[in-house]
């Protein structure tokens, strides 16, 4: 005897099979990109498969590794996925040159979106316990110390160096951990405004004459 088909018939030891889950074959990479990216903000890296990210999609296991080919290439593909998520919905690179814009929007960002972030730091983790993941986690982190020196350099009088711009995103980078964690938007927001009035104090939006004299008060929004 053979197995029922999807409308029921009988089958093997007069057992129906389970109905399949519909398959969304038009979801494209992206879908499947953001469904890897929700897999892991749940249940951390290790919980990160192409069964996983299939029955997250609603697509078939075969279809994930079509795309991706490997763990590896999904992981990298991953996180390039939230590095332009991250970008495109916060203000950190908003190109106007001035400090009221700077990362204007940023809690927001994080509520909004929380699991691009959840993955950016289990991947971060991740890494330190197995060394081959550095690679991925040192391009996410180029992708932001650039541009928060290019949206630097637009403020101030002078190019950003690169201890500044490491510092600048460390204090953004533990906002956003701390926003994600803690769900504290005000604090978010009055930290970044006196993040703003630090670089006020260097020059930011022309405030500035290069050697602080004309610098406002860091006391200022």
């Amino acid at each position: 005897m053979t197995e029922t088909d999807e409308a029921g018939r009988p089958g093997a030891a007069g057992k129906p099979r389970k109905p399949r889950k519909a398959v969304h074959y038009g979801a494209g990479r992206e879908a499947l990109l953001s469904a890897a990216v929700r897999v892991v903000a749940r249940g951390g890296l290790r919980r990160l498969t192409y069964r996983a990210v299939a029955e997250e999609a609603g697509v078939t296991h075969g279809l994930v590794a079509h795309h991706f080919g490997s763990r590896d290439a999904l992981i990298e593909e991953a996180l390039a996925h939230t590095v332009r998520t991250s970008l495109n919905t916060s203000t950190l690179g908003a190109g106007t040159g001035r400090s009221t814009d700077f990362s204007a929007g940023l809690a927001d960002m994080v509520n909004s979106d929380p699991d691009t972030q959840a993955f950016q730091y289990d991947l971060l983790l991740e890494a330190r316990r197995r060394p081959e993941l550095l690679p991925q986690v040192r391009t996410l982190y180029d992708e932001y110390f650039d541009a928060t020196r290019r949206e630097l350099s637009r403020m101030l009088p002078e190019d950003a160096d690169d201890g500044l711009t490491r510092l600048v995103f460390a204090a953004l980078d533990g906002l956003v951990l701390h926003q994600l964690v803690l769900d504290e938007p005000a604090a978010t927001e009055a930290a970044l405004a006196r993040l703003r009035s630090l670089l006020r104090l260097l020059g930011a939006d022309g405030d500035g004459d290069g050697d602080g004299t004309s610098a406002p008060t860091i006391a200022g929004p």
